[in-house]
């Protein structure tokens, strides 16, 4: 069995060298200041909250190594979504002196009696509930519930988990997802009403993401917003033109960003190619740093591929299924020195690969549960000053996940969707448009991504907007491009801040350039409306306010009439002023 004490010398070093997946010389402060809360009480359940890439699970081990210590328990049984991080806490397990089976498959029953416990997925349990059952009847346990968000994902799940799991002496949830809003409690979470009376989950300890980068224990990220028009072939047969920088209607919003998605089309070629020029700076400084797509389905991450491969004139590795042999090509990537891997969804979640820095959400998933799994992969620390570079479409419920980014969320329970509401049925219609089928009908073969353009947005870090418009690879995108892969986060703002002034500059001195003598005044005063409109749709995300509140804030304070009327004079004069209050 296990000897506890020399498990816990042994395990490596964690700071500023990375220790392996699991492990630490000694615990970090919020892993402590856990494991006392943890041991200060004798209940059967534990809820830990903690932010991707904090250490959940070296804490959850030292819980077992204390427990098995104390004789509270004598085997450990540990639950994860995937069976790829059936592997990987195997693995983080062994190295502090637990072993645990992490059996071949779901399908397997039987274990040798010299592990201290088995790993299992959810859906493993789903199809052995009274052999798990037994198992916890027949031994003192200890259950981990990796990713516990999962077991409210379907009441045969569920009703699973609260079965096979009853008679177990300790049982130990985490998580590092904000919890989804539906009817389906999870099992052995305590709910408590809110001011509204709708019942809450309650953590028993959280550790957030602004705690975390407060601490150095997680890298700041940096999000590279690119818009661009769209033009698409809708099931019916219209043609459809629009620009992710408007302001759109949801299904509008989710054929567009769809056609932006298309492997046929130039927005994701121009966005791949910024994000390996990104990746390119931050390996003058990380030189192993990686880079991650995320694609809707398997055809196209097959696709992104290609588009890496003829981009670099290196193949990347491609993980399009939960198998065994996703788990190898994934830990050949881990500790290999390749540039980009691709994948699907098994990625997003819990799996371990520190050297991954530059991402590209290339899907058209919008929920925040999966978005906050996906920026977890590149937040992973291994020395202080890393900094993560995610790039994704500029869609307003992505910026909207993205900059909330550091707000903890509880578990809800029957809360009724709103038009302000993160998990509104807008979800359901990016779902219906971006769905996979077996066989095709009609009328999705008749949807067409007809053509795609890139343009460069704003980066937005720590809930602020910076930056105006701008064409791939033109000096202004590569100013933000070009951030050094090294820096603290108030060095981030500060930068950040410059390359704006330094770009609003530059802009400027455009401007007071001579206009073209062919140029009519029609054209030209169009282009201003443009710019303006622009401007007020970049302010608007960064103050959280209507377009027209904006556009009604500017006539007040420059005068005139509304912009459909303006002179030319007085849209310049409201572009001056809104430049003015970024």
């Amino acid at each position: 069995m296990v000897k506890v004490a020399t498990a816990q010398e042994s395990i490596s070093p964690a700071y500023p060298g990375r220790a392996p997946w699991g492990t630490a010389s000694a615990l970090r402060a919020w892993q402590q200041e856990a494991l006392d809360a943890y041991l200060s009480t004798d209940q059967q359940d534990f809820l830990a909250v903690a932010t991707p890439g904090a250490g959940k699970t070296t804490f959850a081990l030292r819980v077992a190594s204390e427990l098995l210590a104390r004789r509270t328990v004598t085997r450990i049984l540990v639950v994860t979504p995937t069976e790829h991080l059936k592997v990987q806490w195997a693995d983080a397990a062994a190295r502090v002196g637990i072993h645990l089976d992490p059996g071949v498959g779901n399908t397997r029953t039987a274990r040798s009696r010299q592990f201290d416990g088995i790993c299992t997925t959810y859906a493993g349990v789903a199809m052995n509930v009274y052999g798990i059952e037994a198992r916890c009847r027949n031994s003192k346990t200890l259950v981990i519930l990796d990713e516990v968000h999962h077991a409210g994902h379907s009441l045969s799940w569920g009703d699973a988990v609260r079965s096979a799991f009853e008679p177990a002496t300790r049982r130990l949830l985490l998580t590092g997802t904000p919890f989804r809003s539906d009817v389906n409690p999870i099992p052995y979470v305590t709910y408590e009403p809110g001011p509204d009376g709708i019942p809450r989950s309650t953590a028993d300890y959280s550790y957030g993401y602004a705690e975390a980068l407060r601490d150095h224990v997680v890298r700041p990220v940096v999000f590279m917003a690119y818009g661009g028009p769209m033009r698409w072939r809708t099931k019916s047969g219209d043609e459809i033109a629009a620009s992710l920088n408007d302001p759109l209607t949801a299904d509008v919003t989710a054929q567009a960003w769809r056609t932006a998605l298309d492997p046929n089309g130039e927005w994701i070629n121009s966005v791949l190619r910024s994000a390996d020029r990104r990746l390119d700076e931050v390996r003058r400084h990380l030189p192993d740093a990686a880079g991650l797509v995320i694609a809707t389905n398997q055809n196209q991450a097959r696709a992104y591929a290609r588009l890496l491969t003829e981009l670099t004139g290196e193949k990347p590795a491609l993980v399009l299924s939960d198998d065994a042999g996703a788990s190898k090509r994934i830990e050949d990537f881990r500790d290999g020195e390749a540039r980009w891997l691709v994948a699907v969804r098994m990625v997003s979640e819990g799996v371990d690969v520190p050297r991954l820095a530059v991402g590209v959400y290339a899907t058209a998933t919008a929920t925040p549960l999966f978005f906050a799994q996906a920026v977890g992969r590149f937040v992973r620390a291994r020395r202080r000053g890393e900094l993560a570079t995610v790039f994704l479409p500029t869609v307003p419920v992505l910026l909207a996940h993205a900059a909330m980014l550091e707000r903890e969320r509880d578990h809800v329970l029957g809360r009724s969707s709103s038009s302000d509401d993160l998990w509104s049925p807008e979800e359901d219609l990016l779902a219906e448009a971006n769905r996979e089928q077996s066989t095709p009908d009609a009328d999705e073969d008749r949807f067409a991504a007809l053509e795609s353009e890139a343009v460069f947005d704003h980066v937005l870090f720590d809930s602020q907007a910076y930056g105006m418009h701008a064409a791939p690879m033109s000096a202004d995108e590569q100013d933000y491009l070009g951030l050094p892969g090294l820096l603290e986060p108030d060095q981030v703002s500060r930068l950040l801040s410059e390359r704006q002034r330094r770009q609003i500059a530059r802009r400027d001195r455009l401007d007071r350039g001579p206009a073209p003598r062919e140029q009519s005044l029609a054209r030209a005063l169009e282009a201003r409306r443009k710019e303006l409109n622009s401007l007020v749709s970049q302010y608007a995300r960064v103050v959280g306010v209507p377009h027209s509140h904006i556009h009604a804030d500017l006539r007040r304070h420059c005068g005139g009439p509304s912009l459909p009327a303006a002179t030319t004079e007085q849209v310049e004069a409201r572009i001056i002023e809104l430049r003015k209050r970024f």
